[in-house]
């Protein structure tokens, strides 16, 4: 993929490799790869790519900034439209998120979208959330639930097919044409109205192509859970579940929000795997409900470095987003998405209001409560059914006091400090980069926090419900009322945001002034890395990473490679058995009438990856909860 190509939508790509010959389809993969590093020239609103002496492929994108028709896709050889140059250089751009490729939903909106970020939160998920969902308030809650409709059921089969043969082929094998495939599936879902199956769909694309390019931001568990959230939803609307959740909800429909005062709290960096890039503000109303302000589009790294000053398009425009982080706004005729992303129609009036500091009003009440009840009430219900409800709630900012003592590899290890107990015997809390990326100040601020153990620090972070006792901070400011804590420049008004605002020496106390830590004690293992339940967490990575060929190896050594035994040894019975039972599916093979090998049934073997993926997901969530409570229990 290359970043400065523009996204393209799913079925523009997937009616450009349909429409090659067989031949040309087994060249595609190379072609992809080689002119994604040809260079890209743009003009006159088109970009340009040259694959040959004799073809230059031509992309106009529309008002949205993504290609969302055929016609706007053109190549100058004499094979054009069904040639090789046009489908390679189309699957080297991103994929267009479905927010840009509708009209949205509040005239004079901007056709921004929230695309999936390298290595953190979506745009959408990093916005919080005003209202948990989309769902009709009047609508009766005796009301039962509506089935899917026909034209649903047949589009979640159609996804279904694709996904499971993209799973079955594995990383390798799945190039632009299992790919292409996949994208025309999540178009059909598009038109049959199913959101989070097409979404889903889309996040598994663009997973298979980092994973396929060896991109830095590409995760395996990223695509591992991406591919599970496509199988479960679709198979379970293919079977006409009818619970609403399933179908999900279009994000972009604004709804009238009032009048509103809302508080700055912090600026947050996007960097999206669809070359998009810019900034998330975040914002606290007078009682407390989360809200945003997003500037996505494309630019990739290098937007989401200038979005941080740039202005905010609400009202007059006269904030930029570093003010608007630390200031405030009084809003009129208010529009909201669900997800509590502020609208900028035609009809809506701010004007800037002075902000608060973090120890006032509702921004004080963010670090009132104890770490662990506000992380139960974020991992609270079970994981897998209504992901976009669990991921809302888990995304939501926490806020808490630390005092750091000691570092481990990228991570600071710090304590909790609460009311009454001495420092350094609270909570242990891993906090981790919230972004990696290089022209980000994440790493480089951490780097120079982890030289200060003993530092006081009050921190407004995002849970990572992945990993044991883990926030991500998006910024930090210093413990009111308390010594050997931040030195913040007073333009800077409390707090530092951490992928944007660089902390200097000057800005921490000398390690003299700090009080002595005894160091991090007994460091509770990481339950994910140290119990067994990582040999079936192999296993299901494998079958995404390899292809139903890897996970058939156990079964064809007897067994004696599946650390089965183990399992149950520890007590993982259940672990033990989906992991046998996913091992022999893959090596299941069939005989036609002839006696010869027929080919596999890749359904029989995606639903058992599914429910070992499923059972995984669930056990993994509770170990990790369990890290969050013991030392309270213990206390």
């Amino acid at each position: 993929m290359n970043a400065e190509l523009p996204p393209v939508a799913p079925e523009v790509v997937a009616a450009a490799v349909e429409s090659l010959t067989a031949r040309l389809r087994k060249k595609l993969d190379a072609a992809i790869e080689s002119y994604a590093a040809l260079p890209v020239t743009a003009a006159d609103g088109a970009v340009r790519v040259r694959c040959g002496e004799d073809a230059e492929v031509t992309l106009t994108p529309g008002p949205s900034g993504a290609v969302t028709d055929a016609a706007q896709a053109v190549c100058g050889c004499l094979l054009a439209p069904r040639c090789l140059h046009r489908a390679a250089v189309l699957g080297a751009c991103p994929v267009a998120d479905a927010e840009a490729l509708t009209e949205p939903a509040e005239a004079g909106e901007p056709a921004s979208v929230a695309p999936d970020t390298e290595g953190g939160a979506t745009a959408d998920t990093a916005a919080g959330t005003a209202e948990a969902d989309g769902a009709d308030p009047s609508a009766s809650s005796s009301d039962a639930p509506t089935p899917p409709t026909p034209a649903q059921v047949s589009a979640a089969a159609g996804l279904w097919a694709a996904a499971a043969a993209v799973l079955a082929a594995g990383v390798p094998a799945a190039g632009a044409v299992p790919q292409a495939e996949l994208l025309r599936a999540a178009h059909t879902a598009r038109l049959a109205g199913l959101h989070r199956a097409e979404a889903a769909a889309l996040r598994v694309v663009r997973g298979l192509r980092g994973a396929r390019a060896r991109h830095d931001g590409h995760r395996l568990a990223d695509l591992v859970a991406n591919v599970r959230e496509l199988l479960l939803t679709t198979g379970l609307l293919a079977a006409a579940d009818p619970d609403p959740a399933l179908v999900g909800t279009a994000r972009r429909a604004y709804r009238p929000g009032g009048g509103l005062r809302v508080h700055g709290v912090c600026r947050e960096p996007v960097i999206a795997a669809t070359g998009y890039g810019g900034v998330v503000t975040h914002l606290v109303s007078e009682d407390g409900r989360w809200f945003s302000v997003a500037d996505v589009k494309p630019g990739g790294p290098a937007r989401a470095r200038g979005a941080a000053t740039a202005s905010v398009a609400l009202g007059s425009g006269s904030l930029d987003h570093a003010q608007l982080s630390r200031g405030g706004l009084l809003i009129s005729g208010a529009t909201l998405s669900p997800d509590g992303r502020l609208g900028s129609g035609k009809g809506v009036r701010a004007t800037p209001a002075p902000g608060l500091s973090w120890t006032s009003g509702p921004l004080a009440a963010l670090f009132a409560r104890p770490l662990s009840e506000a992380v139960a009430a974020r991992l609270a219900g079970p994981a897998g059914r209504d992901p976009e409800r669990s991921e809302q709630a888990a995304r939501e900012l926490i806020g808490c006091d630390v005092i750091l003592v000691g570092a481990a590899g990228d991570q600071l290890l710090a304590r909790e400090l609460t009311p009454g107990r001495p420092d350094g015997e609270g909570l242990l809390v891993r906090l981790a980069p919230a972004n990696g990326h290089p022209d980000l100040a994440h790493t480089a601020n951490f780097r120079r926090l982890a030289s200060r153990p003993g530092l006081r620090l009050r921190v407004l972070g995002r849970l990572d419900p992945d990993r044991a006792a883990t926030l991500r901070p998006l910024a930090v400011g210093p413990v009111p009322d308390g010594g050997a804590t931040l030195r913040l420049p007073p333009e800077w008004q409390g707090h530092a945001d951490l992928g944007y605002d660089r902390i200097q020496g000057a800005h921490v106390p000398p390690p003299e002034e700090l009080p002595a830590v005894g160091g991090v004690g007994a460091v509770p293992p990481d339950p994910l890395a140290q119990a067994p339940l990582w040999r079936l967490r192999r296993l299901v990575e494998v079958a995404v990473s390899g292809g139903r060929r890897a996970v058939a190896e156990p079964a064809r050594d007897g067994g004696r490679g599946d650390g089965g035994a183990a399992l149950r040894r520890t007590g993982f019975r259940a672990a033990a058995d989906l992991s046998a039972a996913l091992s022999a599916e893959a090596d299941r093979r069939g005989r036609d009438v002839f006696g010869r090998t027929a080919e596999a049934d890749p359904d029989r073997y995606a639903r058992a990856w599914l429910a070992a993926a499923v059972y995984l997901t669930g056990t993994e969530r509770a170990l990790v909860q369990a890290t969050w409570e013991r030392e309270e229990a213990d206390a």
